[in-house]
């Protein structure tokens, strides 16, 4: 591998909420412990080296967060501003899953390649997403965005597994939203892999307990196995989709707190 194959992996932090445990996890009463609160942190990555820059899911628009009550921190142009990064500097944006948290941006990057599993844009485009339970976690005129991507020739789809550049892969982990995706990336320390949905907490993954959002448990279950294999690989570094333990367990870039070092 070459050093054009690793990269300096970033974690913007653009938007917080004031959630509860009970909110967080699914069925948390057969825990049988009391609720608290729980806070939950927005980001998105950010992927680069000389050779090229990669963003990873794209936060949600200020209409949609300000619609959810969740508090906008940075605009999508304002987080990838204190990484140092230009919407035009993106070559490729991996969109994990389709929720309005990880695809509001997209209209920022108007020039990039936008990555997605097929399995989650089909779901999202097909009848079944209209039911509410799904409905409330995606923004129609985002959905509908997709497919003007799709037209436009912008949009590759993938199987379960895909190099999305060399040393980027992004594979299928399902449960959260039948497509949902993680991102495994080369860095000069060893693999960082991007999570986002498929464990919003860490907790989730040490205790077995599913997200409260989940399109299957049977595969929200099996894509925590999943990420325990690749983080038992040593060198490895697991970075959680929401938990605000991330920016503990990581440093912030200096002068930018909202910026976490993951690599």
């Amino acid at each position: 591998m070459t050093t054009d194959d690793h990269y300096e992996v970033l974690a913007v932090r653009y938007g917080t909420r004031q959630a509860s445990a009970r909110e967080v996890f699914l069925n948390y009463h057969s825990y049988g412990e009391p609720d608290r609160p729980l806070g939950m942190d927005y980001f998105f990555w950010i992927i680069r080296n000389a050779a090229r820059t990669v963003v990873v899911d794209t936060g949600f628009s200020v209409a949609g967060g300000a619609a959810r009550n969740r508090t906008t921190l940075l605009s999508t142009d304002g987080a990838l501003a204190a990484a140092g990064v230009a919407p035009d500097d993106v070559g490729q944006v991996v969109a994990t899953h389709a929720h309005y948290d990880h695809i509001g941006g997209l209209p920022a990057f108007g020039a990039a390649e936008v990555i997605m599993t097929e399995p989650e844009y089909d779901f999202w485009t097909g009848p079944m997403a209209a039911r509410q339970q799904f409905a409330h976690s995606a923004e129609p005129a985002e959905i509908q965005h997709l497919r003007d991507l799709r037209a436009a020739g912008r949009l590759t789809l993938t199987g379960a597994s895909h190099r999305v550049a060399p040393g980027i892969e992004l594979i299928l982990l399902g449960g959260h939203t039948p497509g949902q995706a993680v991102v495994v990336v080369a860095t000069a320390a060893g693999r960082v892999v991007l999570a986002s949905d498929a464990l919003h907490y860490y907790a989730e993954l040490e205790q077995d307990r599913p997200f409260a959002v989940v399109a299957s448990v049977i595969d929200m279950y099996a894509g925590f196995d999943r990420l325990a294999e690749l983080a038992s690989e040593p060198g490895t570094v697991l970075v959680a989709g929401h938990d605000p333990e991330v920016r503990t367990r990581f440093g912030a870039r200096a002068g930018h707190d909202e910026v976490v070092v993951l690599s």
